[in-house]
């Protein structure tokens, strides 16, 4: 893949503001906005509010609120006089970190001198990688005030500001910009049905118009974009691929529990990522070839509630990985892991694949089981993910609406070996062809940085 446009140069200093002419297209539009960024504001206060009601409720808007705690005097403390120039990655949640993975490790291959620091929105990216070595600071993202961007762009300083895929923040991105601090987002998708395409999106199209560029997964968002008059575009393909790829062809984590779970050579489903609402759907499956089918289950939550449902939602014998040892892991046929990070090893253990979440909010991450070549299956709502619909396209993946679906599709793969190996074949070329983003959009930020 290829840059179809060239990013412009990195021409400012992060350490002193610019001069905005009134007049200016930015002057313009920041007065245009005004009153709409008021209305803005006072729709984050309200949700920040909101969380610190639910956080004696709810875990995750607890944690959402503790991180946030002090958080820019601990930025400030954290990172001190350290005099390395930075670069600041952004991801919304543990997703859109490993999406950007790879491009964090080749930045910090690129630029050894140059020191990475790495925030999230969500509790669910920063609590599971907050300790993750290839950043030097990882931080909680203060809520989007014009005061608290000011604050933490004084305490961090950055050289160049990447945002991954989501989150575009409108006083972040508006300080970045006033700053001359260059900001780019990467494998960033878009649609038509979007708020920054409707005729009344302005403020929203004002706030993309902040990013120095954008690289998209595809030119069907490229074209979007530029037909919305945001010319600094450029389609670079989606990081993700690199990621699956490489955790692919890594070497194999030593698992002895699951190598004892599949010891007798038994087809192998991996369910990943489920929700409640996929167990109902698994149950027909799993009632009729649960004998001859072994099933590595990981759910999305590993809550005690939600490791219940799935125990009295489907035919067993289920055993909890924390639970099993080598001599009792063989007498079960449900592996149900009531931990997280395992989820991307088990797909190389597979035959088969379900991805949760698509009878739901929408699907989970289908790429981690493609680059193992596995079949998948998946719920309906999965339209949203430009790789599920060029798997259904290709009659690598098969969405389904029921339990009696799911259990006529894997019927037909399950009769029809020799056709299941094919298709591995054909999904595997789909995802090693589609790798390569992170070297392009490495290639193009060269020319953000200072010493280009």
């Amino acid at each position: 893949m290829r840059v179809t446009a060239k990013p412009a140069p990195w021409t400012g200093s992060p350490r002193k503001k610019a001069d905005v002419n009134k007049n200016s297209p930015t002057g313009r539009a920041l007065r245009n906005f005004g009153g709409l960024t008021f209305l803005y504001d006072i729709a984050l206060g309200l949700y920040g509010l909101l969380l610190r009601l639910l956080a004696p409720f709810v875990p995750k808007a607890a944690a959402w609120v503790a991180g946030r705690r002090g958080l820019l005097a601990h930025i400030r403390q954290t990172i001190g006089a350290d005099p390395a120039p930075r670069v600041w990655f952004h991801c919304a949640s543990l997703g859109e970190f490993e999406q950007g993975r790879p491009l964090m490790d080749a930045y910090r291959q690129a630029y050894p001198g140059t020191k990475l620091v790495l925030t999230f929105f969500s509790p669910s990216g920063y609590e599971v990688r907050k300790s993750w070595p290839g950043a030097d600071y990882i931080f909680y993202l203060p809520l989007d005030t014009r005061a608290n961007a000011r604050a933490f762009l004084d305490a961090v300083q950055p050289r160049l500001a990447v945002f991954v895929k989501y989150e575009f923040w409108y006083h972040f991105l508006n300080e970045a910009h006033l700053r001359r601090i260059p900001a780019v987002v990467v494998s960033a998708i878009f649609r038509p049905e979007q708020v920054f395409f409707k005729p009344w999106g302005g403020f929203f199209r004002a706030i993309l118009a902040r990013f120095t560029h954008i690289f998209t997964q595809n030119e069907a968002s490229a074209q979007l974009l530029r037909g919305a008059g945001l010319t600094r575009v450029s389609v670079a393909g989606d990081t993700r691929f690199d990621t699956v790829v490489a955790t692919a062809l890594a070497p194999a984590r030593l698992l002895p529990l699951v190598d004892a779970f599949v010891a007798d050579g038994a087809p192998v489903l991996v369910v990943g990522s489920s929700r409640n609402e996929d167990l109902p759907v698994l149950r027909p499956l799993l009632a009729r070839y649960g004998p001859e089918l072994r099933v590595l289950l990981a759910p999305h939550e590993v809550t005690e509630a939600n490791l219940r449902q799935v125990e009295a939602s489907l035919p067993g014998p289920v055993l909890r990985y924390s639970q099993a040892n080598v001599d009792t892991v063989a007498q079960a046929r449900i592996l149900l892991f009531d931990n997280v990070g395992l989820l991307s090893q088990l797909y190389r253990f597979g035959e088969y694949a379900y991805v949760g979440g698509a009878f739901g909010k929408g699907l989970h991450n289908t790429l981690e089981a493609a680059a193992f070549g596995l079949p998948l299956f998946f719920g309906p709502t999965y339209t949203k993910f430009q790789e599920a619909v060029e798997l259904v396209e290709m009659k690598g993946a098969f969405p389904v609406r029921d339990g009696a679906e799911l259990l006529a599709a894997f019927a037909y793969l399950w009769n029809t070996d020799d056709g299941r190996l094919r298709l591995q074949d054909n999904i595997l070329d789909y995802v090693h062809d589609r790798a390569g983003a992170t070297r392009t959009i490495m290639a193009a930020l060269r020319a953000f940085s200072p010493s280009a």
